[in-house]
């Protein structure tokens, strides 16, 4: 007994040094697809001699062809493997070929539109990967050699598949007449064609859910064996958790007052820089001005990461929209004089107020002295919350 105990524990061992080397976890050759809609594009080719199943190989007397795309189609296709599908052909009787029985005196159209139920095979017989064969029945209309009548349908066929989306289909489909006016003999038509997948819906193959299964009970052993660890060590591990948190904490606290701390710094700054003005109906940065604002330059290289608001005002006296403007320009003036200075645009957001944000009483109705309204004609600069 202790022999195979130990025989045991060595084989767990040895899987878990091989799960460490290669993780087993699902993939995309895992999941197959199981609802989509499908468009195909491709060739078709009628045997309608009159004795089909008589010389089904017969393509150079019976087969009727034409050299370029002759049939397209659209389906639906869902979960239980039944699929609906709408097809469209056309093809040509070619003279000389073999049509209900006769030898074709001379080339005659031939179209067909077709409706079908399909079913896919691999629910059946279980998932085969790339290979994907299916029977159907449908019914279909037929306009060929100047008779037109409805068809019972039936279909085998199976898609090859090169890629998750794309495919080769081939397929043949009996058609037997319904109603013809000229006692036209059933036939045959076969199909070839490029199919494209699209609006997919995926699931998990057979093989994926025992892969699955085993990686999930793989996860439930190794934290098994975690809770054990965790059990063992919780005492120490949470001594070290709170030490670590009250750690972080307090240097959260400390940042946060150093950053606080340098925020009012950073605004005292600034507002000790002042505001600077403009002459009456003038845009244009001053001597005066310029000194202030190269020490707000001085501040922002400092401080790459700090953004300012730049707002620029206008006196009373004018239009509204004139000042508006007005203001703009003003506005304009001192970001281009700080960025020409090497202050990065990111940096600072201009608003232009017009004569909204007066700083006294003198609006359009209160005479007042060329000082108070110089007091008006400005820009301020505010930190950015």
């Amino acid at each position: 007994m202790k022999y195979y105990t130990f025989l045991l524990l060595a084989a767990f061992c040895f899987s878990g040094v091989i799960a460490q080397e290669a993780p087993l976890e699902l993939t995309a050759k895992d999941s197959i697809v199981v609802s989509s809609w499908m468009v195909g594009l491709g060739f078709n080719a009628v045997d309608d001699s009159g004795d089909v199943l008589g010389d089904l190989v017969k393509i150079k007397e019976e087969w009727n062809m034409v050299p370029y795309p002759s049939r397209i189609s659209l389906g639906r296709y869902f979960k239980s493997g039944i699929g609906l599908e709408g097809i469209a052909s056309y093809n040509k009787y070619k003279e000389g070929k073999v049509i209900d029985g006769e030898i074709n005196l001379r080339d005659v159209d031939y179209y067909a539109l077709d409706a079908r139920l399909s079913y896919d095979l691999n629910k059946a017989i279980g998932e085969t990967g790339w290979f994907d064969p299916y029977v159907g029945v449908g019914l279909g209309y037929t306009d060929a050699n100047k008779d037109r009548r409805g068809t019972y349908n039936a279909v085998i066929g199976f898609r090859a598949w090169l890629s998750e989306r794309i495919g080769i289909d081939l397929n043949s489909t009996g058609k037997w007449s319904i109603g013809s006016e000229n006692g036209a003999t059933n036939h045959l038509q076969h199909a070839l064609g490029v199919v494209y997948q699209f609006k997919i819906e995926k699931a998990l193959s057979k093989n994926g859910e025992e892969k699955l299964a085993l990686i999930e009970a793989l996860e439930e052993e190794k934290q098994r064996q975690l809770d054990s660890i965790t059990q063992a060590d919780a005492a120490r591990e949470a001594n070290l958790l709170a030490a670590q948190l009250e750690k972080e904490k307090a240097a959260a606290n400390e940042k946060k007052l150093a950053d606080a701390k340098r925020e009012k710094a950073i605004k005292s700054r600034i507002a000790n820089i002042g505001t600077i003005y403009f002459d009456l109906n003038k845009s244009a940065i001053t001597n005066t001005s310029s000194v202030v604002l190269d020490s707000l330059v001085t501040i922002l290289k400092e401080y790459p990461a700090l953004v300012i608001n730049v707002t620029s005002h206008t006196d009373s006296r004018g239009s509204s929209a004139y000042n508006d403007m007005l203001s703009q320009r003003r506005v304009d003036a001192t970001a281009t004089y700080l960025t020409s200075r090497g202050v990065d645009s990111t940096q600072l957001i201009p608003e232009a107020f017009g004569e909204q944000k007066l700083l006294n009483e003198c609006d359009d109705t209160t005479p007042c002295s060329e000082e108070k309204h110089r007091m008006n004609r400005r820009s301020e600069f505010l930190v950015n919350k």
